[in-house]
């Protein structure tokens, strides 16, 4: 019952969304699990015949499944998106999400790693092996670039403007933008072009992917984390550490330099300001010390 509007849903945010396809399934799956609660309940109905309280007994139930309410927000959100393609296309006359509540959730803080820890986690590769070489590499581009990990392998040798200190980033949604890339990440991008990776055999169609993996295709996003996971164990770093965690680093260590918000939105590629403001929820003891030695009235505790 529920097939064409599935179908017409992806076309659209494909096409008029243009987004990449794992946001799409991301969102198939949301109103998977919305036709997966209809079927269970054994009430199947239209889009056309969803109400707001159908929806609130199916946030209950998600919610009873023991989903975490950033889980269910992603699922309402994916849910207000359908709907509202529903009403453009005329499917439906009235958005039955507009009064749908998400759960109440607390922003969580990710780990940010101290400059040194970075630098004491990107000291472990070992320069003598071609893995290392490219790890270094890739290290100092996603610190000095704050590159989500997709971002990272998909990196283009096209993309690379080094001579003049610029990548060119392929981010969410296919939108580009241009962000600075720093001396230590120049240098190590040119040994590992010109000493490693001209000796791979490279696949047919990843001739222009700048990181490869030993068999001459793109890394996975699981491989880069495998990687960070691996050094931070050897650097006795016991921080939860992800491929994020280098972005996270770069956005708070801008933030506590005093950077323009707008100026690190634009090089995270954030479409809004707000999401980017969480980098303004620096740790007490930075702010504390910023009152320190600015606020004349301030005197810690």
């Amino acid at each position: 019952m529920w097939e064409p509007y599935k179908k017409g849903f992806k076309a659209w945010l494909q096409l008029e969304k243009s987004l990449a396809d794992n946001s799409v399934e991301a969102y198939l799956h949301d109103l998977e699990k919305l036709t997966g609660f209809l079927q269970a309940t054994t009430q199947m109905k239209n889009p056309q015949d969803i109400t707001l309280k159908d929806l609130e007994q199916f946030v209950r139930w998600i919610h009873e499944l023991g989903m975490t309410a950033a889980s269910q927000s992603r699922i309402i959100s994916g849910l207000r998106s359908f709907f509202h393609y529903a009403v453009l296309e005329q499917l439906v006359t009235a958005d039955p999400t507009v009064l749908l509540e998400a759960p109440k959730q607390k922003r969580a803080l990710p780990d940010v790693l101290a400059f040194e820890e970075i630098e004491q986690l990107i000291a472990q590769n070992d320069l003598s092996t071609p893995e290392g070489g490219r790890n270094k590499a890739m290290l100092e581009t996603l610190y000095s670039c704050g590159l989500r990990v997709s971002e990272l392998v998909n990196l283009k040798l096209s993309c690379l403007y080094l001579d003049i200190g610029f990548i060119r980033v392929i981010g969410k949604g296919d939108k580009e933008r241009l962000v600075p890339i720093g001396r230590d990440a120049v240098k190590y991008i040119n040994i590992y072009k010109n000493n490693i990776r001209v000796h791979i055999p490279i696949k047919t169609g990843e001739e222009d992917i700048l990181f490869l993996n030993r068999r001459g295709s793109r890394l996975s996003r699981v491989m880069v984390f495998l990687i960070i996971k691996d050094l931070a164990r050897k650097a006795g770093i016991s921080k939860s550490i992800s491929p994020h965690t280098f972005r996270h680093s770069f956005a708070t260590h801008l933030v506590e330099g005093g950077a323009d918000l707008r100026a690190v939105q634009e090089m995270l590629g954030h479409e809004s300001i707000t999401t980017t403001e969480i980098y303004t929820h620096l740790d007490r003891e930075f702010l504390r010390d910023t009152l320190q030695q600015f606020h004349p009235a301030f005197k810690p505790v």
